[in-house]
């Protein structure tokens, strides 16, 4: 059976892209972004490609909106509403990385959130951590919004170095089901140092 998880963080700029690199590495699955706001011409499905020396399978985006804004708000620009309904997992046998834009609560529309997106496709979540003032309120706060869902967590992913003190409080709210692990500061790393560094 086919591993197919999709990929979160506390917020912007943790470390989700460098983190569905090692994972598409990992598990030689393809990649999939369903939302790409701004940024078309370096996208995070180029990145992924480039990183991987073209070696992944990329799935289309659903939508490519032109401002690098929430989803919600550039959708308007470009004149569109994104409708949750039109995302459908793709069709493959293959593991598959599925990979959000910013943080579980990154609006889609007046209605839906990316946590509504990941609830959804019905896909366990793995969570990308960065340690800075305020990250546990943001672990503390996605995990009982996964938790309050009935998403389940299948990893957590410490990106760079943490406080101990941090990272403990933040395990202790996850159970055996959920599998945490310790990475290097992810987009620190080139594409040759990536390959090194898969766990």
């Amino acid at each position: 059976m086919s591993k197919k998880l999709f990929v979160s963080g506390i917020g912007t700029g943790v470390g989700k892209t460098m983190a569905s690199a090692m994972l598409v590495k990992k598990w030689n699955a393809d990649y999939w972004k369903p939302l790409q706001s701004g940024d078309l011409a370096a996208s995070d499905s180029m990145m992924i490609h480039q990183l991987l020396d073209g070696q992944v399978r990329i799935h289309p985006e659903r939508y490519r909106l032109q401002t690098p804004a929430s989803p919600h708000y550039a959708a308007a620009i470009d004149g569109l509403e994104i409708n949750l309904s039109e995302f459908k997992l793709p069709e493959t046998e293959a593991n598959l990385i599925v990979e959000g834009a910013g943080g579980l609560f990154v609006p889609l529309n007046e209605q839906h959130f990316m946590i509504d997106l990941i609830a959804q496709l019905r896909l366990p979540v793995v969570l990308v951590l960065s340690d800075y003032l305020g990250c546990i309120n943001h672990s503390l706060l996605s995990l009982e919004a996964l938790k309050s869902r009935g998403i389940p967590v299948a990893y957590l992913l410490f990106n760079g170095p943490f406080l101990a003190s941090t990272k403990q409080l933040i395990q202790a709210q996850v159970g055996p089901e959920t599998t945490c692990m310790d990475l290097p500061w992810l987009d620190k790393l080139s594409a040759e140092e990536l390959n090194k560094h898969v766990f």
